[in-house]
């Protein structure tokens, strides 16, 4: 059986830090993981996604429309974006932050409404967390994607936290790193 996760946000978020902890972590367990990150316009504030898939046997790290298991995104309308990636009954781990893009910004387009009921009539368990707020608690806003990865730990059953926070210490530089915890902590629930 193989798990599929999508984690997508804006460029400067952390989604690649996010996949690079989902993939120490599982690397670690002794589970085969592929990841595969695609930047697109990450510098300019662009969409960024990252794939992830593990299990027993992962040949490619591409996760086909409606296959993804999770979605793990940084910002709200990323996850609708992204939304036809997610399988039916599929689970949506989101921050509830809005960042508007540059249609918006410029008045050419407004943001939609109502995405996160939007995404629970499609069929989506919606998982939508303040991850800011928790991550301006954890002491800075820059640990949202940490926040979000502790969310996202509660649905990894077969995973310890001492596991997760192995795999932190060894993704976040030690400056960062009780910080980091705290946020992942927070994330979690704790």
């Amino acid at each position: 059986m193989t798990t599929n996760v999508m984690i997508v946000g804006v460029g400067g978020q952390g989604s690649l830090l996010a996949s690079k902890l989902l993939g120490r972590v599982l690397l670690n367990k002794g589970v085969e993981v592929k990841v595969s990150e695609v930047h697109g316009m990450s510098q300019r504030g662009g969409s960024v996604v990252t794939y992830a898939r593990y299990g027993d046997e992962v040949y490619s790290p591409v996760i086909d429309k409606g296959q993804a298991d999770y979605i793990i995104s940084f910002e709200t309308l990323e996850a609708a974006r992204y939304m036809e990636n997610l399988k039916l009954g599929g689970t949506v781990i989101v921050n509830d932050q809005q960042i508007d893009p540059m249609p918006v910004i410029t008045g050419a387009a407004e943001y939609p409404e109502n995405l996160l009921d939007k995404m629970r009539a499609a069929g989506a368990k919606v998982d939508a967390i303040d991850a800011l707020s928790l991550a301006l608690k954890a002491g800075s806003s820059k640990s949202a994607n940490i926040v979000l990865m502790g969310r996202f730990s509660n649905y990894c059953k077969d995973i310890s936290k001492e596991e997760w926070m192995s795999a932190l210490e060894q993704c976040v530089k030690p400056q960062f790193l009780e910080m980091n915890k705290k946020a992942f902590a927070l994330g979690r629930g704790e």
